[in-house]
Protein backbone atom coordinates (compact mmCIF):
# COMPACT_ATOMS: atom_id res chain seq x y z
CA UNK A 1 0.00 0.00 0.00
CA UNK A 2 1.27 3.26 -1.05
CA UNK A 3 1.63 5.98 1.78
CA UNK A 4 0.97 9.70 1.83
CA UNK A 5 -1.89 11.32 -0.10
CA UNK A 6 -3.27 10.17 -2.78
CA UNK A 7 -3.93 14.02 -4.25
CA UNK A 8 -0.59 14.47 -4.70
CA UNK A 9 0.87 13.69 -8.51
CA UNK A 10 3.72 11.39 -8.42
CA UNK A 11 7.27 12.57 -8.57
CA UNK A 12 7.88 11.77 -12.38
CA UNK A 13 4.98 14.26 -13.28
CA UNK A 14 7.09 17.00 -11.60
CA UNK A 15 10.12 15.97 -13.24
CA UNK A 16 8.14 15.88 -16.40
CA UNK A 17 6.61 19.79 -15.63
CA UNK A 18 10.12 21.15 -14.29
CA UNK A 19 11.82 20.13 -17.57
CA UNK A 20 9.10 21.77 -19.32
CA UNK A 21 9.74 24.85 -17.97
CA UNK A 22 13.20 24.59 -18.23
CA UNK A 23 12.78 24.26 -21.80
CA UNK A 24 10.21 27.52 -22.18
CA UNK A 25 12.48 29.24 -19.89
CA UNK A 26 15.70 28.66 -21.72
CA UNK A 27 13.87 29.81 -25.16
CA UNK A 28 12.89 33.37 -23.32
CA UNK A 29 16.29 33.48 -21.96
CA UNK A 30 17.58 33.44 -25.71
CA UNK A 31 14.89 35.96 -27.50
CA UNK A 32 15.88 37.86 -24.13
CA UNK A 33 19.49 38.27 -24.86
CA UNK A 34 18.73 39.55 -28.13
CA UNK A 35 16.75 42.02 -27.51
CA UNK A 36 18.39 43.36 -24.71
CA UNK A 37 21.98 43.34 -27.00
CA UNK A 38 19.77 44.91 -29.88
CA UNK A 39 19.18 47.46 -27.60
CA UNK A 40 22.31 48.40 -26.46
CA UNK A 41 23.45 48.50 -29.81
CA UNK A 42 20.80 50.62 -30.69
CA UNK A 43 20.54 53.43 -27.83
CA UNK A 44 24.73 53.06 -27.13
CA UNK A 45 27.26 51.45 -30.12
CA UNK A 46 25.65 52.83 -32.72
CA UNK A 47 24.87 57.09 -32.21
CA UNK A 48 28.13 56.88 -30.99
CA UNK A 49 29.33 55.19 -33.93
CA UNK A 50 27.43 57.47 -36.28
CA UNK A 51 28.95 60.64 -33.83
CA UNK A 52 32.14 59.26 -34.42
CA UNK A 53 31.76 58.94 -38.07
CA UNK A 54 30.56 62.88 -38.65
CA UNK A 55 33.00 63.66 -36.38
CA UNK A 56 35.57 62.22 -38.83
CA UNK A 57 37.10 60.71 -35.29
CA UNK A 58 40.12 58.08 -36.08
CA UNK A 59 40.77 55.69 -33.08
CA UNK A 60 42.93 53.66 -34.50
CA UNK A 61 45.25 56.57 -36.11
CA UNK A 62 45.26 54.56 -39.29
CA UNK A 63 45.79 58.66 -41.27
CA UNK A 64 49.57 58.35 -40.27
CA UNK A 65 49.89 55.38 -41.82
CA UNK A 66 51.67 56.14 -45.35
CA UNK A 67 49.66 54.85 -48.25
CA UNK A 68 50.14 50.71 -48.95
CA UNK A 69 51.99 50.57 -45.75
CA UNK A 70 52.05 49.17 -42.45
CA UNK A 71 51.63 50.30 -38.86
CA UNK A 72 54.30 47.48 -37.78
CA UNK A 73 56.90 49.16 -35.69
CA UNK A 74 60.24 47.40 -34.86
CA UNK A 75 61.48 46.39 -31.64
CA UNK A 76 64.33 47.16 -29.77
CA UNK A 77 67.79 45.34 -30.97
CA UNK A 78 68.93 43.93 -27.75
CA UNK A 79 71.01 41.03 -26.71
CA UNK A 80 69.54 38.94 -25.17
CA UNK A 81 71.02 38.22 -22.01
CA UNK A 82 70.41 36.26 -18.29
CA UNK A 83 69.77 39.20 -16.46
CA UNK A 84 66.90 40.25 -18.77
CA UNK A 85 65.54 36.72 -18.89
CA UNK A 86 65.54 37.47 -15.15
CA UNK A 87 63.47 40.57 -15.18
CA UNK A 88 60.74 38.89 -17.12
CA UNK A 89 60.25 35.91 -15.67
Amino acid sequence: MRSGNPSHPKPRVWRRLLAGWHAVAGRFAGVQTLVILGLFYVVLIGPLAFAARLGRCDYLQKHRLPSGGSGWNEAEAAAPDLERARLTS
